[in-house]
């Protein structure tokens, strides 16, 4: 028979131990060990398991062929994933309460009329799924609902079902009998998702499992529940704005580069295909303090307004307040204004917005930056046909980013004239194709003598 006995988990990352620790000596966070009850095989168990092992095959052996995917019917939840959901894989989809994930997961499954899906859900109940469904105007009878924790029960579902994909909200919900601990616990996790990784492996079946998300960020339960599993997906946004941006921090089936946007409606989910196009406000026509951006997050270029309001500090302290942008880097560039071109900031207030909710970290940003800044100082609007790219130094040189052919395009499909780059390319760009003028810089005073017809 199985045995029970006592170990002590950390619930930050999933370490094992025969007592209690004040500290992890894996992690080094503090407080973080509970103590749970786990059954262990007894020899003659694990001696007949051990028996259903594979054999040791040479690489000439094993197919080198394309795996085979299905279609999901979202086009950005496709890009992410690399092309679809690979049969036999496992997906976690993570994210922040009430962000959007049960509805993408929900949508996906009643937009696959040739596909049996069972929606297994732990957190509502069948009537609270169909208000859902009603409510985003999705339908589809090969779709089947089942409200339910117990993973034998789940099993014993799927067996007579034999669904073509299972979608698991959530995974913390869940409970294996022959483990005496509550549902969401350490021991509980790692256990239902083993147990759905092997069901998937050997059936070819694809299993969706949407996960909870930390006061931190981080994706709840062990550590090595992200290790079990081949992708990772982190759906982000701000519950203030409408845009979500869903990123794969793990992929053995494809790039982790990609990303896809939504927008957030009462009907549901809405595919973003082209962000520039909403990220861009066309009504800022002789508007002082904005400039636009041709960014890239991953593979994916897309252009965005950058905001910027200097003001008279009403206080002794100037602010500097960001939002979407790295207040520690807008300090920086303030400084290298000051510095490298002149211009004297120490007493004003400035205060910077990404335009649409969305958070940049690309340097390839900080140009933009330092433009709409100097746009708000002078009172003096940036013409509208303008855009830029380009990471500035600490010495005030424009420096070169990546994929700046890609930027370029982009700002060339949105009707840009007129692009400011750095001039530290080593091969010489060509000019847009309809028109579209290049401008290369080395100092921050050349862009501004471009923009604003000034020295400094």
């Amino acid at each position: 028979m199985a045995k029970s006995k006592t170990v002590f988990f950390c619930r930050n990352c999933g370490a094992e131990a025969p007592k209690w620790l004040g500290k992890c000596p894996d992690c080094g966070e503090w407080n973080t060990y509970v103590e749970e009850v786990v059954r262990t095989k007894a020899p003659a168990e694990h001696h007949r398991d051990s028996e259903k092992n594979a054999r040791p095959v040479a690489l000439s052996e094993i197919s080198s062929s394309e795996e085979e995917r299905m279609d999901t019917g979202i086009g950005e939840l496709n890009r992410v994933l690399g092309g679809g959901l690979v049969y036999g894989s496992v997906v976690l989809l993570g994210g922040e309460p009430g962000i959007g994930k049960s509805t993408l997961a929900l949508q996906m499954a009643l937009k696959l009329p040739n596909e049996k899906v069972l929606y297994v859900s732990g957190e509502e109940s069948n009537r609270q799924i169909k208000i859902r469904a009603e409510r985003i105007g999705l339908s589809n009878e090969n779709c089947l609902f089942l409200s339910e924790t117990s993973l034998d029960v789940l099993f014993s579902q799927i067996g007579q079902i034999h669904p073509s994909l299972v979608i698991i909200d959530s995974v913390q919900t869940l409970q294996d009998e022959s483990i005496e601990s509550s549902p969401g616990s350490i021991s509980q996790v790692r256990e239902c998702a083993v147990k759905l990784l092997r069901f998937a492996k050997e059936s070819s079946t694809p299993v969706i499992l949407i996960g909870h998300i930390t006061k931190d960020g981080t994706l709840a339960g062990p550590k090595v529940l992200e290790h079990i599993v081949d992708t990772v997906l982190l759906f982000e946004g701000d519950h203030h704005y409408l845009y979500r941006i869903l990123r794969s921090t793990k992929n053995r089936f494809g790039t982790t580069a990609e990303l896809g946007i939504f927008e957030m409606q009462q009907s549901g989910l809405r595919e973003v295909i082209n962000p520039s196009e909403i990220l861009i406000n066309k009504n800022n026509d002789g508007l002082s303090g904005v400039a636009i951006g041709a960014t890239i997050d991953g593979v994916r270029p897309f252009l965005i307004e950058v905001q910027a309001l200097v003001s008279t500090a009403a206080y002794g302290m100037p602010q500097r307040i960001a939002t979407g942008y790295d207040v520690r880097r807008l300090n920086m560039l303030l400084a290298v204004l000051e510095k490298r071109a002149g211009f004297k900031l120490a007493t004003r207030d400035v205060f910077l917005n990404i335009a649409g909710g969305i958070r940049i970290s690309d340097p390839g940003l900080d140009l933009a930056v330092i433009i709409a800044v100097l746009s708000s100082n002078f009172d003096r609007p940036v013409k509208k046909d303008i855009c830029m790219s380009a990471e500035v130094g600490l010495s005030g040189e424009i420096r070169p980013v990546n994929r700046i052919e890609q930027r370029i395009r982009e700002a060339e499909k949105l009707g840009f004239k007129t692009i400011l780059i750095s001039s530290g390319y080593e091969n010489k760009l060509a000019e847009g194709k309809k028109g579209m003028s290049v401008i290369q810089v080395a100092k921050v005073e050349e862009a501004l003598k471009y923009l604003f017809n000034t020295a400094q």
